[in-house]
């Protein structure tokens, strides 16, 4: 089956065209003309002419996405000031690259530089002028922290860059640039230390990277899905994030990013699936709160799946289960229902879903009062009207609550998918078949990996020391070691200790 899948959704390119080149003709015109043609008299590409070195000159740039300013105090001003020079010398840009291809202008164009050419030349000078239209640094709403950190990642890959190095102070933090997507030619950056990251790893995450081939590459979104090991698994084998504190966490546990331009999200590799139920609050207050609320949440991840394929069972297969007192309740609940409990759970979780999809496409205002409105009203009038029981509004409540718990949106989703082939299993087998269903979840979590990584690690293979940091969170100070699961170089961290108790006087 699975190779059936890849067949029928493998993308085989198409023979490649070559490379084209061309080189710098002598005359203005011509190179004018040619740059014009390539991209189509675009009515954005402008120039102006210019003169230096008793040559004729021009610049040619696209208005829309170059910095106009920059072109006048970096190019013309210190050009008209000189008269004569290396132009090597007299621009003040940072960036000026020569080129010789005139094949390579239009994509350098494209990319917000501007290219100075001259009569009776060769070559051309390309200058990065590229303008920056971003907006302010803010906490991500989706991530969002009561103590910590308050500012997040933008859609520019330069602020990204500079919110990661301002945390992490550290010569050993390595950023490596690629350019995907034939067509949009979007720019990644992959971010690891050097003294910590598996060699390996980054060797993976770089072939896999660069076998990426396509027209149009935008986000991670579509980066994930490329180089993510089971691409056909519901359970997500990368974490986004859009917190600095977070990628910096992970960087310093051997981990790697990915950050794209154009997308405030990061992607962290390799991961467990422990590590979606991690959030930065949980470091942020005392050891015993943090592991408290991250128990809530590993529970949440069993009642959001479970608990509407429970009820269904119990219902339809195991009634004595239930204490005498409540099965007379339950009863004349569900005694005015006309369909069976399976058909109610499936009308409610959908519309629930309906709800949902609805409250995050409206403005935040109204998609609030949309969620509270339309589940108070629905809820009510469906009982009322005997479509369902009073239990089953209780239980698809309770499972759409713990659903939204998980700190990652990515697992939360894929929780509320698994409820669905449970709700199945249950109707046609009762608790044997959710049994069989949690059974084939578990092996396939166990199966499953993340860049060579065991994605149900530290239980499988089960670590004993890992474990400090996974269920629960031990004090900071006794977590002397980073986490097993993306080998890092070194394991031992610097000593964290409370030497101060040992040479305190006043301490017996």
């Amino acid at each position: 089956m699975r190779y059936l899948l890849r067949k029928i959704f493998s993308n085989k390119q198409t023979e490649e065209r070559p490379h084209m080149k061309m080189n710098v003709f002598s005359s203005l015109d011509k190179n004018l003309e040619f740059i014009e043609n390539q991209l189509f008299h675009s009515s954005d590409l402008k120039w102006r002419s210019i003169r230096f070195n008793h040559l004729e000159g021009l610049i040619v740039f696209f208005e829309s996405i170059t910095d106009q300013q920059r072109i006048q105090n970096e190019i013309i001003q210190p050009i008209e000031e000189k008269r004569e020079g290396n132009v090597d010398k007299v621009i003040t840009s940072l960036e000026i690259t020569k080129k010789s291809d005139l094949c390579e202008v239009p994509h350098a164009l494209i990319q917000g530089k501007c290219v100075l050419l001259f009569e009776g030349t060769v070559e051309v000078y390309v200058v990065d002028v590229t303008a920056v239209n971003k907006r302010s640094i803010l906490e991500p709403e989706n991530e969002t922290v009561i103590r910590g950190a308050h500012d997040g990642f933008i859609e520019h890959l330069m602020t990204n860059l500079f919110l990661v190095r301002k945390r992490l102070m550290n010569p050993n933090l390595v950023v490596r640039y690629y350019q995907i997507g034939k067509a949009t030619n979007t720019k990644l950056a992959l971010l690891y230390m050097q003294d910590l990251a598996n060699p390996d790893l980054v060797k993976e995450v770089d072939h896999r990277i660069n076998s990426i081939s396509m027209d149009t590459i935008f986000s991670p979104g579509f980066i994930a899905e490329f180089i993510e090991d089971n691409p056909y698994s519901l359970f997500p084998q990368i974490l986004y994030t859009e917190r600095p504190d977070r990628v910096v966490a992970h960087l310093m546990e051997g981990r790697v990013t990915i950050l794209s331009d154009g997308d405030p999200s990061a992607l962290i590799l390799p991961v467990t699936f422990f590590s979606f139920y991690q959030s930065p609050d949980d470091y942020h207050r005392k050891w015993l709160v943090g592991s408290f609320i991250r128990l809530l949440r590993l529970m949440s991840f069993i009642i959001a799946s479970i608990i509407p394929a429970l009820y269904i069972a119990i219902i339809g297969f195991h009634p004595e289960i239930l204490p005498e007192n409540l099965i007379f309740s339950v009863k004349s609940s569900i005694d005015r229902v006309p369909f069976p409990p399976i058909v109610e759970a499936l009308i409610m979780q959908i519309t629930l879903e309906v709800l949902r999809e609805a409250g995050v496409r409206l403005p935040s205002r109204v998609g609030q009062t949309i969620g509270i409105v339309g589940g108070l009203v629905i809820g009510e009038s469906v009982v009322r009207a005997g479509l369902i029981s009073y239990p089953m509004v209780i239980v698809i409540a309770l499972t759409a609550i713990s659903s939204f718990v998980a700190p990652s949106n990515e697992i939360s989703l894929s929780t509320r998918l698994l409820g669905f082939p449970l709700m199945i299993l249950s109707a046609m087998f009762g608790l044997i078949g959710i049994m069989f269903g949690l059974l084939f979840i578990l092996i396939h979590l166990c199966k499953l990996e993340s860049f060579g990584t065991a994605y149900f690690a530290p239980i499988m293979p089960l670590r004993m020391k890992d474990l400090k940091d996974t269920f629960i969170r031990f004090p900071i100070w006794s977590l002397n070691q980073r986490p097993h699961d993306p080998h890092p170089k070194r394991l031992n961290q610097e000593r964290n200790s409370r030497e101060w108790e040992q040479d305190d006087p006043g301490k017996e």
